[in-house]
């Protein structure tokens, strides 16, 4: 197997695993309603860069990251716990904007549609 689909199929599970930790055990309430939306993990599987998001302006944000930062220790423990890694790779928490950009975006999209003069079929 190539370094790049290893690292890619580990990231995955990793992904994966964090989701649910993040939803069943951590009880911070900063990481309430994170996202996970990407992981790039490093070819020696050492550092996982981890991508959320979270709707809200950077008040929110600030206080996601300090939550995901805070139980950076915790999560690592319970992937583990739960993986057959030789080793845990050292997690970096990353805001990812792109559900943001997508929902204004949108509510853009929606605001045109409703300004928009009908036209009916001739």
């Amino acid at each position: 197997m190539l370094a790049g689909t290893r690292s890619r199929k580990v990231g995955d599970e990793i992904l994966k695993e964090m989701a649910m930790i993040l939803l069943e055990s951590v009880k911070d309430p900063r990481t309430r309603d994170v996202t996970l939306t990407g992981i790039k993990l490093s070819s020696d599987l050492q550092r996982a860069r981890v991508y959320y998001s979270i709707l809200g302006g950077s008040e929110e944000v600030r206080k996601a990251q300090a939550g995901l930062d805070s139980a950076k220790g915790f999560i690592k423990r319970r992937i583990s716990l739960k993986m057959s890694l030789r080793y845990v790779p050292e997690i970096i928490f990353e805001h990812d904007p792109s559900l943001e950009r997508g929902s204004a975006m949108e509510r853009l999209l929606e605001s045109i549609r409703k300004d928009a003069p009908v036209n009916d079929a001739e």
